[in-house]
């Protein structure tokens, strides 16, 4: 990143009274996930639909449960890395007000981050389809996924055909609408409605900073554009330099 680009991101940052960062499938590849939509993605290896589905919970559960299971074993094995660290030590000082994230690992909350709203809901905990008892995700490591009352446990997660979580979403909303300063940090923006709060950001008066390995449909509407910056090293960079 260009020293010009560093200048005016700390600018912006220390200039912003409500700051709002919002987070894609590239925050959690430098913690070793695999992502989605890459060439070597997971949906390239999986047909979304077939393992990823309302429809799949309800007629083919074992595809589901497996899917799942390698899923939550990822985010047992994985950690936050320094760019989520660095985030949550930046809302304890106050100079970010909160995190709009499409990720389901959790690792917002895992780093320290308190006001995290995960638009498509999180691996962390697992509840029963049927009667809606909610567990930890140790259920699917142990492979007991059987609720008491006949159900199957499922990752609290957006399941295709599913709505996204009005409350995450609604507070997102708001966020967005309030921010001076909108920070995207490995988001391809291709999914909707998530990559609409960007949009919004900009339409109400913020300032729109997007920080991804490849090009986004919304680069063309930010006031800065930074690529193949890795996201840990950008906030490590900027950081150093805060008062």
């Amino acid at each position: 990143m260009e020293g010009k680009q560093v200048d005016l991101l700390l600018d912006w940052l220390r200039g912003s009274n409500y700051t709002v960062v919002f987070t894609g499938a590239g925050m959690s590849t430098e913690s070793g996930l695999p992502d989605f939509r890459s060439s070597k993605g997971l949906w390239k290896q999986q047909d979304p639909s077939r393992v990823a589905s309302i429809e799949s919970l309800n007629k083919n559960v074992e595809a589901f449960i497996d899917f799942y299971r390698q899923r939550v074993i990822g985010v047992h094995e994985y950690k936050p890395h320094k760019g989520h660290h660095i985030l949550a030590k930046w809302e304890k000082e106050g100079r970010i007000q909160s995190i709009i994230t499409q990720n389901v690992d959790g690792f917002h909350q895992m780093a320290g981050s308190n006001r995290v709203h995960e638009l498509h809901g999180t691996l962390q905990r697992v509840h029963c389809q049927k009667c809606g008892r909610e567990e930890s995700n140790e259920r699917y490591l142990t492979g007991d996924v059987r609720c008491e009352c006949g159900g199957i446990f499922r990752p609290n997660v957006v399941l295709f055909g599913e709505p996204l979580p009005q409350e995450a979403f609604q507070n997102a909303l708001a966020d967005s609408e309030r921010a001076e300063l909108f920070i995207v940090l490995g988001s391809s923006l291709t999914v909707t409605p998530a990559n609409q709060m960007p949009v919004i950001a900009k339409r109400n008066g913020a300032k729109l900073v997007i920080v991804n390995m490849d090009e986004t449909p919304l680069d063309g509407m930010a006031d800065l554009v930074i690529h193949g910056e890795k996201i840990g090293e950008l906030l490590e960079k900027l950081d150093s330099r805060l008062p």
